[in-house]
Parts: C-alpha cells; sequence; structure tokens
C-alpha cells in the first residue's frame, strides 16, 4: 500500500533564470516489521512489496528459510503498538491502518528469536556486532550454504552486461534519481526479478522474500546485481539466500570480501564496463588462463 513517488513544489535555478515548479520525489516511509504479534524492527523504505520486504528481512536473519516456514504477513492498524495484530485493518485502540506495520505469522515449529523491547535478532552490519562473531553468525546459520550449491559458472562478458540491464530496469529511478535498486539474474543473464527501494537492503529483502513467498529459496543458480555498493549486509543477505554471486558497481567493505571468502561467495565490485575487481570466489568467473596475469 501507499504510493511509491509523491511530488512537493521546488524552485528551479538554471543559468540564474528562477521558476517554480513541482518535482516528483522518491516516497520513504517507516515499516514496522512484528513477528508472531511483537515488535521486532523498524526500517525506512520505499512503500510496496511490504510483505516481501518482511520475509526477505526475516530470512537474511535466519529466522525463515522455506515457503513452509511462513504461516501469513497482514497489515495491523498502525496506532496499536503491543496490541493483537488484526488483518482486517482494526485496532484495540481505534487506530486507523496506515500499511505501515505488517505481522508475520511463522509456522508451528520455527524457531523465532528472543524478542525484547530492543531488536535483538541475531546479526546485522547495524546491531553493534562485527569482525569474526559476524562471520560464523551467518556461516552457522544460513540453512543454504553457498559452498554446498551447484557450481555456477560466469563469463566476465556476461558479468559485463548486468549493470544496463539492471539500469534499463529502474523504471521508478527514471522518475525521481533517488532509488537504489537489485536485480536477480539467471545464470544467461535474463533477468528474472528487480526491486527498487531507498535503502539498499530493502531491495534485496524485497527481492529474497518474493522468492521465498514462490517457493524459490535457495537462489543457487542466480547473480545477484546491486546498484551501489556491496557492504557487510548485503553478502549477508546474499549468503543468507544461497545466491552464489554476488556484483556490485562500486566497492565493497573488508567485512564484505571476508564473508564471501569465509562462506565461498563470489564477490565482483567496481562492475562498470568490461572492467571489474573479483575478491572472492574467482572459481566461479569463466576467466581465459592466458588472459590470467599476476
Amino acid at each position: 500500500m501507499g504510493r511509491v513517488t509523491e511530488r512537493r513544489k521546488v524552485i528551479r535555478i538554471r543559468d540564474g533564470a528562477v521558476s517554480t515548479r513541482p518535482d516528483t520525489l522518491v516516497a520513504e516511509e517507516p515499516l514496522e516489521i512484528r513477528l508472531n504479534g511483537k515488535p521486532l524492527a523498524i526500517t525506512m523504505r520505499t512503500p510496496g512489496d511490504d510483505f516481501a520486504l518482511a520475509a526477505g528481512f526475516l530470512v537474511s536473519e535466519g529466522v525463515l528459510a522455506t515457503a513452509s516456514d511462513l504461516r501469513n504477513i497482514v497489515y495491523c492498524a498502525g496506532a496499536t503498538r503491543g496490541g493483537a495484530s488484526r488483518s482486517d485493518g482494526a485496532g484495540s485502540e481505534g487506530g486507523s491502518n496506515t500499511y505501515n506495520v505488517v505481522d508475520v505469522s511463522t509456522a508451528p515449529g520455527v524457531a523465532v528469536p528472543d524478542i525484547t523491547l530492543e531488536r535483538n535478532v541475531y546479526t546485522t552490519s547495524s546491531c553493534g556486532l562485527c569482525g569474526k562473531a559476524s562471520l560464523d553468525a551467518v556461516r552457522t546459520t544460513t540453512r543454504h550454504p553457498v559452498a554446498d550449491a551447484p557450481r555456477l559458472r560466469v563469463t566476465p562478458e556476461l558479468l559485463a552486461e548486468l549493470p544496463d540491464r539492471l539500469r534499463a530496469a529502474q523504471r521508478v529511478f527514471d522518475r525521481t534519481g533517488g532509488l537504489h535498486a537489485a536485480a536477480l539474474f539467471d545464470e544467461h543473464g535474463e533477468l528474472l526479478d528487480v526491486r527498487e527501494d531507498v535503502g539498499r537492503h530493502n531491495a534485496v529483502d524485497k527481492l529474497v522474500g518474493r522468492a521465498l513467498q514462490n517457493g524459490s529459496l535457495p537462489l543457487s543458480r542466480t547473480v545477484l546485481m546491486v546498484s551501489g555498493r556491496a557492504s557487510f549486509e548485503l553478502a549477508q543477505k546474499a549468503v543468507m539466500a544461497g545466491i552464489p554471486v554476488l556484483a556490485a558497481v562500486s566497492a565493497p567493505s573488508s567485512l564484505a570480501v571476508d564473508l564471501a571468502v569465509e562462506t565461498g561467495m563470489t564477490l565482483v565490485g567496481f562492475l562498470r564496463g568490461s572492467s571489474m575487481n573479483v575478491y572472492a570466489g574467482e572459481e566461479r568467473i569463466a576467466l581465459r588462463a592466458a588472459a590470467v596475469r599476476a
């Protein structure tokens, strides 16, 4: 629910000439994610694909791994903070449905984290854990180990085409210039899905969440292409979804590289034109032996 873009008045100055005109901006609103009725996390996101965003977030946190782990997802009244969630939009305290609160119900027997008043899921790049603890947490928690996936090989020529294919699929970016994007490609370079969001991590969560809802996890024969840098958090999300190749147009972080090495994921950065840096998992890149120089 909600609009992806909004209009605002702007004073435009060009070469000394001043005019007033409407401008199209990307919408940004908070989304509260509840797990079995209890508040878990709040993220700033572009409205749309909220159920997929919540599902993908819980995949990256190790709560969900297959479609059978998920019972349902509903919107609930935004004014009720900790009361019962209802799918009809009504709240016990009379709150109207803002479509900014979702409640995810897990299937019986699915283990959930110990939720307190503060977010307490196992690890993200923003929750204060780093280094070896973060690497071990992801490697030991994922139920879709990348190292165990069927061997996927892609050519540098195929990878070089992905940024332009991603850019061509960014419909909202053309109108706002303010969105990150993430796309899934198969091993032949065919676009499987693309999502845009004000947050790069949300775009990936929406991709992964849709795959979980469609019963497509693990994504063991796909390449994840992102429009910005490859942070630890994005690498974590790729590993948790079983994605063997992560490619980014910008730089990776050191911890993202460490995680890729630790888990056996292929990590490509600075993918621009025919140039790219392969930071880990080079065995999945079909390089011509004669072209490799020390």
